[in-house]
């Protein structure tokens, strides 16, 4: 037998490739496992989230007469702000505007100097921001609020990172468009205003229906309906709109009917938007219950007040996931429980 030691050697060298080759095989075989895993346990506190939103829901409209929960200022009424300014929207867009900035102010204490939340009355609070009206009902001190991650999925990371830091919204933060309008993004030049990019922190990865704090649109009313241009901002279709107002008693299907949804799903590989077919973002129902079937079974998407199916391009915002064909994909999809036919006396699943 040769027992020289460079034949030893030899036999070490071996050893090692071959456990080397073993780690590398149970690597590739443990890390889709622990991946999976990490996305089951974010898809239950999702829906633990939208499930204490659910409960907080019903908490609020049994202490506002049935009421769903949503900006409440009221259009020629005069407001203070913790600012000590007093404050009169000439529409319910201006009053809503000036409900949000109240909230954010007194909850934040950003009332002065460099970091101040200003007005967006050039904006509709709602499509992003209708949370906080819950948010700041539930919260009992400034503490609950500004620390609380109810109104994010888990596993939106972006929207965790901006909101651990409220005050970073400058060039190289990460926050939509403070670098300025990427090639194949929502072009709106508005998303670089400060106003937006500071409330990215306070923004929601769960998407409200318009349903909820306007009206069904079924008697010829003046809404605020989709534009083809962007399907994240709404168009005024008059200049006579009433917001607010809903009640749950409204709901004429509530195991059927959505009220709020994660945007994205991201569970799925490259994170499809909600309307997607293939999509499957958790929603929370009227009822409380929480749905996760893929929104090709739910009903399609009509234009508010109207007979029509609504389809549209999903265009991103900076920083959020791309559409599933890549930028400037022009696919039209169904926007399905976003835009409901007949508002709150539709089913989106039925």
């Amino acid at each position: 037998m040769n027992n020289s030691p460079n034949s030893r050697r030899a036999m070490t060298l071996i050893e090692l490739v071959v456990m080397l080759v073993v780690l590398a095989t149970l690597t590739l075989t443990i890390l889709p496992a622990m991946t999976r895993m990490q996305d089951a346990a974010e898809n239950e506190q999702s829906k633990g989230n939208l499930m204490q939103i659910g409960q907080g829901r019903d908490a609020y409209a049994n202490d506002n007469k049935d009421l769903i929960f949503t900006y409440s200022w009221i259009p020629g009424e005069a407001y203070t702000l913790p600012d000590g300014r007093v404050k009169t929207g000439s529409s319910w867009q201006d009053a809503a505007a000036y409900q949000n900035q109240e909230i954010l102010q007194r909850r934040t204490g950003r009332i002065t100097g460099a970091y101040k939340i200003n007005s967006i009355t050039s904006r509709l609070p709602h499509r992003r921001f209708t949370h906080l009206v819950l948010l700041d009902y539930l919260a009992d001190s400034n503490d609950a609020f500004n620390t609380s991650t109810l109104a994010i999925d888990p596993a939106d990371q972006n929207q965790l990172n901006w909101h651990e830091r409220p005050l970073s919204y400058g060039s190289g933060s990460g926050v939509p468009y403070a670098d300025d309008l990427p090639f194949g993004y929502d072009s709106s030049a508005s998303w670089t205003d400060y106003n937006i990019q500071s409330r990215w922190a306070f923004s929601s990865s769960y998407s409200i229906v318009p349903a909820s704090w306007q009206s069904d649109g079924n008697n010829g009313e003046s809404l605020y309906v989709p534009t083809s241009s962007t399907p994240h901002l709404y168009a005024a279709s008059g200049s006579n709109i009433v917001l607010g107002g809903r009640r749950m008693s409204e709901v004429a299907f509530p195991a059927e009917k959505v009220h709020l949804h994660e945007e994205f799903d991201f569970e799925q590989k490259r994170y499809p938007w909600f309307a997607y077919d293939l999509s499957r973002p958790e929603k929370l129902m009227f009822d409380g219950s929480i749905n996760s079937e893929e929104s090709r079974r739910s009903n399609h998407s009509y234009f508010p007040g109207g007979g029509t199916i609504w389809e549209q391009t999903y265009i991103p915002l900076d920083a959020h996931a791309i559409p599933l064909g890549g930028l400037n994909d022009s696919t039209r999809l169904s926007l399905r429980y976003r835009w409901t036919r007949f508002g709150l006396q539709g089913a989106d699943y039925d």
